[in-house]
C-alpha cells in the first residue's frame, strides 16, 4: 500500500511444493542495525533435497479470508475502537471456523461439499453481518466506509500445496522430503484425541510420522510447522544486500536501551494496538519487555504508570513479539489456554538469551524524535493468507547474519551458531499521527537508498534482535524431530514469515529527543 509495500525480490532457487496426498489442517557495524530492504529471498539449498510432487489432492488445508482491517486505511478517529472491537470479532469468527475445519476430518472425506456448505458459507454469513456493522460504525460518524466492503466477505479453503514455502505466496524454496509420493510432515503430536479428530500420533521423543489417512500438517498441534518450513543455513546462497551509503549529512548515532530478556515471564496473548479492549485480540502469546503493564485495557494514561524493565527508567516504551516455542512434545503454562494450546500454539515457550534494542539513523540526513504513543507493527502475522506483501521477517544464525536473511523458512544453525530473530522497523512518519486506522499508513519503510518519500519525517530506527539457544531440527526417515516456531493465528500454521514485531514509544524526562539528538550527532549512546 503506497510508501509502505515492500517489494517482493526475485526468488533464487527451485521451487519445492510440499504437498501431500492427504492434505493437513491444524491450523552501526551490526548487520542487523539497518534494513532498508525486505528479506524476501527464498534460499537455493536444503538440507533434505530437492525432491518435488504435485499435490496429489485438493481438500482443504486451511482458511484464507481477505484481511479487512488492512482495507480501512480512513476510518474516523471517533469510530476506531468499535471498527477494531469488529476487526477482532473477524478474526475470532476465522479462528472458530478453523478449528471447526481441523476437527470435521472425517465428515469432510464423506462429504466433497462439507467445508464449503459447513463451514465456510456459515463463515461468509457471520462476516458479511459484521461487515454491515462496520460500515455502519464508519457511516454513524460522517465517514465513508470502502464501496468493496462486502467483496470482502467470502473466505476460501486453502490447498497444502499453497500453504507451503512457494505455495500461495509464490515463493521458490527448497527443502522438505517425498517419501513415495507422501510428505511426511513431521512435528510433534501428543496422543489421544488431536485436532483433526482422529486419534493422536505418536509422541516418541518429540517426533511424529506424518499420516496421509489423518490429514495431518505436521507440528505438535496438528497446525505445523512442516519439513519444508526448515533450512540449513550454510546450503543458501548470500542473499544480504549492502546498506544504502550515508551521505555527509547522514546521521550515524546509535541509541541502545537494555530492558532485558523478560525472564520475569510477562507474557499475555492480547494486542493493545489492533485489538484495545479484547482479551485474547492476539490470539497468540507475547514476550513483553519495556513497559510492564500492556494488555487489551491499558490507556495511554496506564502506559505511563507502567514502570519499565529498561535499565533506563525514563524509557516506559514497549516492545513485544510473539514467542518461540520448541516443540519437543512438552507443554507450558497455557497448554489449555486461549492462545496457547486451545489455539494451537503449543510447546516449551522459549526465552531469548540475549533482547538487544538499538535506534539507528538515517543514511540520508537528520531525524526528528518519535512522538510521544507512536505505535508501530512492523511484519504481517498473516502472510499465509496474506501474500508477503508487507512481510518482514529476518531469520539467520550467529556467524550468518551478514550473509543470510530468510523470510519464509526458519534456519537450522550449525553446532555452535544460534538463532537470530532481527527486526528493523519502519524509518519513516507521516509528522502528524501516533496510529492509522490500519495501523501502517501512518509510517512507512525509507525506499532502497535511505529516502522517505511522500513528505514524510525520518525518525530514528528501531531495530531489534532476539538471539535464541535452540537444538537444531533433525529429519531422519521421514520425521520432524524438535521443531520450533513462532506463535501465531491458527490458521496461520506457524510460517516463518508471519513473524512480526509491535512496539508503541512511551518516554518521559525528554528521553524521546535525546535519542533522537544523539543519533544526529553521530555518537553511541545509551
Amino acid at each position: 500500500m503506497g510508501s509502505n509495500t515492500r517489494k517482493r525480490r526475485t526468488p533464487l532457487a527451485v521451487k519445492v511444493t510440499a504437498a501431500s496426498a492427504a492434505l493437513a489442517l491444524g491450523g552501526g557495524g551490526l548487520i542487523w542495525a539497518n534494513f532498508y530492504a525486505s528479506a524476501h529471498e527464498a534460499n537455493n539449498g536444503g538440507k533434505w533435497g530437492g525432491n518435488s510432487t504435485k499435490a496429489a489432492a485438493a481438500q482443504v488445508a486451511t482458511i484464507s479470508c481477505p484481511d479487512v482491517g488492512q482495507k480501512l486505511t480512513n476510518v474516523p478517529n471517533q469510530a476506531r475502537k468499535d471498527v477494531d472491537g469488529e476487526l477482532a470479532n473477524l478474526d475470532r469468527q476465522i479462528t472458530e471456523a478453523y478449528q471447526r475445519l481441523a476437527t470435521t476430518r472425517d465428515a469432510q472425506t464423506r462429504d466433497a461439499s462439507f467445508v464449503q456448505n459447513t463451514i465456510l458459507q456459515p463463515l461468509k454469513e457471520r462476516r458479511q453481518n459484521i461487515l454491515d456493522r462496520i460500515k455502519l460504525e464508519i457511516t454513524r460518524v460522517g465517514g465513508t466506509a470502502p464501496g468493496d466492503l462486502d467483496t470482502l466477505a467470502n473466505c476460501t479453503g486453502t490447498p497444502a500445496s499453497q500453504t507451503t514455502p512457494g505455495g500461495q505466496n509464490g515463493g521458490q524454496q527448497q527443502g522438505g522430503q517425498n517419501n513415495g509420493g507422501q510428505q511426511n510432515q513431521g512435528g510433534q503430536q501428543q496422543g489421544g484425541q488431536d485436532q483433526n479428530g482422529q486419534q493422536g500420533g505418536q509422541n516418541n521423543g518429540g517426533q511424529q510420522q506424518g499420516d496421509a489417512g489423518q490429514g495431518n500438517i505436521g507440528g505438535q498441534a496438528g497446525n505445523g510447522p512442516v519439513a519444508a518450513d526448515f533450512v540449513d543455513i550454510t546450503k543458501v546462497q548470500p542473499n544480504v544486500k549492502a546498506k544504502p551509503r550515508n551521505n555527509r549529512n547522514a546521521s550515524r548515532g546509535t541509541f541502545t536501551t537494555r530492558c532485558g530478556v523478560n525472564a520475569n515471564k510477562n507474557h499475555n496473548t492480547d494486542n493493545v494496538i489492533v485489538a484495545p479492549g479484547v482479551k485474547n485480540g492476539a490470539h497468540h502469546l507475547h514476550d513483553y519487555v519495556g513497559n510492564q503493564k500492556i494488555d487489551a485495557f491499558a490507556s495511554n494514561d496506564t502506559f505511563l504508570q507502567g514502570g519499565s524493565s529498561c535499565q533506563n527508567k525514563n524509557d516506559l516504551s514497549s516492545y513485544y513479539w510473539p514467542v518461540v516455542r520448541v516443540q519437543d512434545g512438552s507443554q507450558d503454562f497455557d497448554q489449555n489456554s486461549d492462545g496457547g494450546g486451545k489455539e494451537g500454539n503449543v510447546g516449551k515457550i522459549l526465552t531469548p538469551v540475549q533482547a538487544q534494542i538499538k535506534y539507528v539513523g538515517s543514511p540520508t540526513g537528520k531525524v526528528v524524535a518519535m512522538p510521544q504513543f507512536l505505535r508501530i507493527i512492523t511484519g504481517d502475522a498473516k502472510t499465509t493468507t496474506n501474500g508477503l506483501a508487507n512481510a518482514n521477517a529476518h531469520w539467520s544464525c550467529t556467524g550468518f547474519e551478514n550473509k543470510v536473511q530468510l523470510t519464509e523458512q526458519y534456519p537450522i544453525c550449525p553446532q555452535g551458531s544460534k538463532v537470530v530473530r532481527t527486526f528493523a522497523f519502519q524509518s519513516c512518519w507521516d509528522g502528524q499521527n501516533t496510529d492509522s486506522a490500519n495501523h501502517r499508513t501512518h509510517v512507512a519503510f525509507a525506499d532502497a537508498n535511505g529516502n522517505c518519500q511522500n513528505g514524510f519525517k525520518a525518525i530514528p530506527q528501531l531495530t531489534m534482535r532476539l538471539v535464541y539457544n535452540i537444538t537444531p531440527p533433525t529429519l531422519a526417515n521421514g520425521q520432524l524431530k524438535n521443531a520450533y516456531a513462532v506463535d501465531g493465528f491458527p490458521e496461520q500454521l506457524h510460517k516463518a514469515a508471519t513473524d512480526h514485531d509491535d512496539f508503541i514509544s512511551i518516554t518521559q524526562g525528554n528521553l524521546a529527543n535525546k535519542i533522537a539528538n544523539c543519533v544526529n550527532r553521530g555518537q553511541n549512546c545509551s
